[in-house]
C-alpha cells in the first residue's frame, strides 16, 4: 500500500502576509488532524481582504456579514478542503482581543481546520468546545 501524499499550502489573495515559520506551522497542523485521529489531505491556506471574503460569503453561503474564516471541506475520507481567511478580520480581533497577529491568525487557522475534522460552533456547547479545543491546539503550537 502506498503512503497517501498530500500538501499543506498558503495562498494569498490580493494582500500582503508572511507566514512567519511556514514549516513549523505544517507540522502543526498535521499533529492536531493527528491528534484529532484524521488522515490529512491536501488543504489550502487562502489569505484574503474582508472585501474577498464578504463576497465568497455572500455568493456561497448566502450570509451578508464579514467574518474571519470560511471553510470549504473537498472530501468527507479524509480532513482536505479550503480555508479562506481575512488578514483584515484577524488584524482586527487581535485589536479587539489585545493580542499578537500571529497568535490570532493562527486560532484563525486551527478554527477552520477544526471545521474540517468534524467540530461545529453553531450551539453553545459546539462553540465552548471549539474555543477550548483552540485553546489547546494553540498551546501546543
Amino acid at each position: 500500500m502506498s503512503e497517501l501524499r498530500y500538501e499543506i499550502l498558503f495562498h494569498f489573495e490580493n494582500v500582503e502576509l508572511v507566514i512567519q515559520e511556514p514549516e513549523r506551522h505544517i507540522l502543526w497542523v498535521e499533529s492536531v488532524i493527528s491528534a484529532e485521529s484524521k488522515i490529512a489531505g491536501n488543504l489550502n491556506f487562502i489569505f484574503c481582504t474582508d472585501k474577498y471574503l464578504h463576497q465568497m460569503n455572500v455568493d456561497y453561503l448566502n450570509h451578508d456579514t464579514l467574518t474571519d474564516v470560511i471553510t470549504f471541506p473537498l472530501r468527507y475520507d479524509r480532513v482536505e478542503g479550503d480555508i479562506f481567511i481575512s488578514k483584515d478580520r484577524v488584524a482586527e480581533n487581535a485589536k479587539t482581543f489585545d493580542v499578537e497577529f500571529d497568535a490570532e491568525l493562527r486560532r484563525v487557522m486551527i478554527h477552520g481546520v477544526l471545521h474540517l475534522v468534524g467540530f461545529g460552533d453553531k450551539t453553545e456547547e459546539e462553540i465552548a468546545l471549539m474555543r477550548s479545543k483552540e485553546d489547546f491546539y494553540l498551546n501546543s503550537f
